[in-house]
């Protein structure tokens, strides 16, 4: 019998511009990119240079800590850029996509009888590795390491973020497929987490192999992290690895046809777009192709509007993300806006009138309505933040950089996203979600 959760403490954001459930697909994009920022705690080395002709699946760059972890191509083509930032750090390796794509093919032989090794060495080489991460640290998972489980969040709460069961039922081979391959590399449960608000698609209910456990409640209940939390909290010493439907399909692709396809399905969303709508594309596409033509000032996102990357309206889709958001740019000043009654106005509390329409829908923009100020001392994060731990004390025990109450106070289970609804709700305006990352990166440093 399935397990039901109830997740009482977190926010739905009420949004415009849900994606209709209609799945075109995108023209093929001119560009695609690999991003080295998409991936925690790697130092990419590169392996191409610009002009170098790749196939889908030919390398691009490893990690120098981990050699055989490659990040490869999604399309064939030609190496035209590799854009970089401060201090020459590596943004994007740009490739000019053929019209025709050409693959890498992999000798993999059954799944089944393949040995972890085996398995992970194919999914190193075809740069498939990165889709599987681990907690602490929410970096790529360490092949060398056992996990005590596996964990998969079968859907998204998230503001506009796309339906998992709509996008993943199509594809009920190919996921059961990649769950097999996954169950070779732990001896500990696969837990496949639903939404017990309706009923989920047959691909995840039908699934073999796994444990299944069913959420209902407000955002953050899809977050990967809470769901380990409610399930099998991670102590001093563990390990959990996780990873995402499109990603385990993807996996699934590579161990039935022995190359890298990089075909997924992204929700193009926001209250600035026209027909808002599912697209399907190879990862790392431009966006160029889907957006419409605008001439006000929008805020293009590589993922939702909590903790998804801006980017240009020529940018690119990130590795792991599963929606395109746009929504306005605020650049503009309120005089006495705390003063209006707001009915316009999306509130998280009752401090405007809007909080007497709860159906309603607003369009959001980049507006953060006040600058960074001390810390007030109020209870905002509690009422969103539902994990078992004390956010302001285990932010503030990260900014004094406290090892030891960092660890007390389970720095090991969360990651940025999981607070991005306190930086929401932060009366302050702190930017939590880089000081969580700053706490974990000093950690991981700590611990190596």
């Amino acid at each position: 019998m399935s397990k039901v959760i109830k997740i009482k403490k977190g926010l739905n954001i009420s949004m415009l511009g849900t994606a209709e459930k209609i799945i075109k697909k995108a023209n093929q994009a001119e560009y695609y990119a690999v991003k080295p920022t998409d991936f925690k705690g790697i130092r990419p080395k590169l392996v191409v240079k610009v002009g170098d002709k790749v196939k889908a699946g030919t390398p691009l760059f490893y990690d120098k800590f981990q050699p055989e972890v490659q990040f490869t191509s999604p399309v064939s083509g030609e190496v035209t850029a590799i854009n970089r930032g401060e201090r020459r750090i590596i943004l994007e390796v740009v490739v000019r996509a053929d019209a025709t794509i050409e693959y890498e093919e992999f000798q993999l032989g059954d799944s089944t009888n393949l040995s972890k090794e085996e398995i992970v060495a194919v999914l190193q080489q075809s740069g498939l590795w990165p889709t599987i991460r681990q907690r602490p640290y929410s970096t790529i998972a360490n092949p060398n390491d056992s996990p005590k489980a596996i964990f998969i969040s079968a859907f998204e709460s998230a503001p506009l973020a796309p339906d998992m069961d709509y996008v993943a039922k199509e594809y009920t081979d190919y996921f059961q497929k990649g769950i097999d391959v996954l169950s070779k590399l732990t001896d500990g449960t696969i837990h496949l987490n639903i939404n017990a608000d309706y009923p989920a698609a047959e691909t995840f209910t039908k699934a073999k192999g796994v444990q299944i456990n069913k959420f209902t409640g407000p955002h953050p209940s899809g977050n990967v992290g809470v769901q380990i939390n409610k399930i099998d909290p991670i102590n001093k010493g563990e390990i959990v690895w996780y990873t995402y439907p499109q990603e385990i399909i993807t996996i699934g692709r590579l161990f039935d046809n022995g190359i890298y396809d990089a075909t997924k399905i992204i929700a193009l969303a926001g209250s600035e777009v026209q027909n808002p709508k599912y697209y399907k594309i190879l990862n790392g596409a431009s966006i160029k192709n889907l957006i419409d033509e605008n001439e006000s000032e929008l805020r293009y996102i590589s993922g939702n509007v909590l903790t998804g990357s801006k980017i240009s309206d020529d940018g690119f889709v990130g590795y792991y993300d599963n929606q395109i958001t746009v929504i306005p740019e605020g650049k503009y000043y309120e005089f006495f806006g705390w003063a209006t009654p707001g009915f316009k106005k999306y509130t998280a509390s009752r401090a405007l009138l809007s909080w007497l329409i709860p159906g309603k829908k607003y369009r959001l923009d980049t507006n953060i309505h006040g600058g960074q100020r001390a810390y007030v001392m109020t209870s905002e994060y509690d009422k969103v933040f539902p994990m078992d731990i004390y956010p302001v004390q285990l932010i503030k025990a990260i900014m004094v950089e406290d090892i030891d109450k960092m660890e007390q106070l389970g720095i090991y289970e969360v990651d940025e996203e999981d607070f991005a609804l306190c930086e929401y709700v932060c009366t302050s305006k702190i930017e939590v979600q880089s000081i969580i990352r700053t706490g974990l990166d000093l950690m991981r440093k700590e611990m190596s």
